[in-house]
């Protein structure tokens, strides 16, 4: 049982970003988030449809990663999207005042683009495995569970 509690926490702290705090700030705070959305794409209304997928993918994908219902592809829906995210909102790289020593907005935007890209690692181990027969498992069969509440191995694993 301690083994069970064990593997749902480390999956409630992998999602804790997106479920509940990163879908309820989409919530909360809308019209922020469609207007940063739009900064990126350029268009209010594309923004709005980025910001309500985001928000499915948040709360879907994080759900089946902790009911471990399709759980492997979610975990590779979510890693896509926290290198997507990483990409068009942390791009440190455009920051005027990127330093190495003293206040540097660059560089705190820097960290959060290497923790988004550390994120999109853990959910491909979650996804794959931590072994190279992982991906051939899971490109056999994408909407498999990894079956994370298991006490034994599934047959045919």
């Amino acid at each position: 049982m301690l083994s069970v509690l064990v593997v749902f926490f480390a999956r409630c702290l992998l999602v804790l970003l997106f479920l509940p705090f990163s879908a309820l700030d989409k919530l909360l705070n809308a019209k922020q988030a469609v207007d940063q959305a739009a900064t990126a794409t350029h268009s209010r209304s594309l923004g709005t449809v980025l910001i309500c997928a985001g928000f499915a993918i948040e709360v879907v994908m994080s759900l089946a990663i902790l009911t471990g219902v399709a759980d492997r592809l979610a975990a590779v829906i979510l890693a896509g999207y926290c290198a997507i995210t990483a990409l068009l909102w942390k791009q440190f790289w455009k920051a005027p005042d990127f330093r190495l020593k003293g206040a540097s907005q660059g560089r705190d935007t820097f960290w959060d683009f290497l923790k988004n890209l550390a994120l999109t690692g853990g959910f491909l181990l979650l996804a794959f495995g931590a072994t190279a027969t992982g991906v051939g498992r899971f490109l056999d069969h994408p909407l498999a569970s990894s079956h994370p509440y298991a006490l034994s191995e599934p047959v045919g694993r």
